[in-house]
Order: structure tokens, then sequence, then C-alpha cells
């Protein structure tokens, strides 16, 4: 069983929490993770995948275009991605930078996509995904980690 785990970053800093969320992924046992950076997925990778992580910087308070482009390209395949688990995750350079809108532009593509959507768990933060400000702190990579944990745990779940 394999999730994916998908981002675009510029700085590096959303980077830096897909790393974390893919620890979180491979914590399961049973499933494999794949990073994969917006230049490097493949249509094979979404379809090999029970899951989708996907994560972007905020640009004007939705996903960078680069991110964006992904979806648009593959939604040939969007039928194929029906009950698969999707997530989001996002970082900003900005406290009120609108990293919970760009979650949710990412969450209303998956959904378009027929994926079953999920936030990250109470004992991170309960919300739509999981966000820092700047480089992810000890927190936030805590939290990315416990969303990749949740994800591959509901993707073994939908598939027994």
């Amino acid at each position: 069983m394999q999730i994916l785990v998908l981002y675009f970053s510029k700085g590096g800093n959303t980077k830096k929490l897909a790393e974390a969320i893919l620890k979180g992924v491979e914590s399961v046992e049973g499933v494999e993770g794949v990073l994969k950076h917006t230049d490097d997925v493949t249509k094979e990778d979404f379809l090999s995948s029970d899951g989708i992580i996907a994560g972007s910087p905020v640009y004007f308070g939705v996903m960078a275009a680069q991110l964006k482009k992904i979806f648009d390209e593959f939604v040939g395949v969007r039928k194929k991605m029906e009950g698969k688990v999707g997530a989001a995750f996002a970082t900003s350079a900005d406290p009120s930078g609108g990293k919970e809108t760009t979650m949710m532009s990412i969450i209303q593509v998956m959904l378009i996509y027929g994926m079953v959507i999920v936030g990250d768990p109470m004992s991170a933060t309960g919300h739509f995904g999981t966000a820092c400000v700047g480089t992810p702190d000890s927190g936030s990579l805590e939290n990315g980690l416990k969303l990749g944990q949740r994800v591959a745990e509901l993707a073994k779940k939908l598939r027994s």
C-alpha cells in the first residue's frame, strides 16, 4: 500500500513539512510513503497510491499554481481516484497568511476527484490539515507526522 506526499516548495519550508508527513506515513506498518515534488510526480504515482497528502505554500490564499497544474493535468484519472484518502498541508510567511484557505483549495480539488478527505487528528490541531509559519518548528513537524499517520491508518482501513 502506498501514500503519495505531493508538494510544491520554493523556499524549502513546505518540503520540510512534507518530509515530516512522510515519516508519519512510513511509521504505519505495511504502508510505503512516496515523496514527490510537483516537478517529478506522474499520473502513475496518483493511480498507484491509496492516498494523497498534498501541500503548498500560500499563494494569494490558495495553492501554488504548480500544484494546481498537476490536478488540472491529471483530471483524466479523476474517476479512478474515487474512494482514496486525501489530505492537505500548507506553509506561509505570515501568521494570518491564508493557510486554511490554501488547504481548502486543495481539499476542494480532492473532493472533485472523489477522494475521502481527512484533516489532522485531534491530537494535533484537529482542523483542515497541518500548517506552519516559516520554517516548521518541532510542534509543526510533530503535527505533520500525526497527519501522515492518520492518512496511512485510514487508507489501510478503507482497503481492508
